[in-house]
């Protein structure tokens, strides 16, 4: 089975819990709580923990954007990685350009978003 990492699973979905408050002296009920809450949070990491580090199964999901609404190739940095819906060609290692129909993967040089 291959899972896909997106925003629409638990990766994007962990926030750090809420702790209950202090009391003023030591109460077991609350150590116990502030255990609980903690215990369900690490569970929750080590869970996706356990996605990500198993290895061959897991296909990250890259971004889909049209070619106008690509961040720029320049701040995203060379090597950065992402997909787009609306290429007018499929010619690796071209430029690539909106307006078409063909779903591509792209990369950046550090100058230009290329086709591959």
């Amino acid at each position: 089975m291959t899972l896909i990492v997106t925003t629409e699973f638990d990766l994007n979905k962990v926030a750090a819990p809420n702790l209950p408050r202090a009391t003023a002296q030591y109460s077991a009920q609350y150590q116990e709580q502030f255990s609980n809450v903690l215990r369900l949070y690490f569970n929750r990491l080590d869970n996706i923990l356990g996605q990500l580090n198993s290895g061959s199964d897991l296909i990250p999901a890259l971004p889909v954007y049209t070619v106008a609404t690509l961040p720029s190739a320049v701040t995203s940095g060379m090597s950065a990685r992402s997909f787009v819906s609306d290429a007018t060609v499929t010619t690796f290692a071209s430029n690539v350009v909106g307006g078409g129909a063909n779903k591509v993967p792209v990369y950046s040089d550090g100058t230009n978003w290329k086709i591959g």
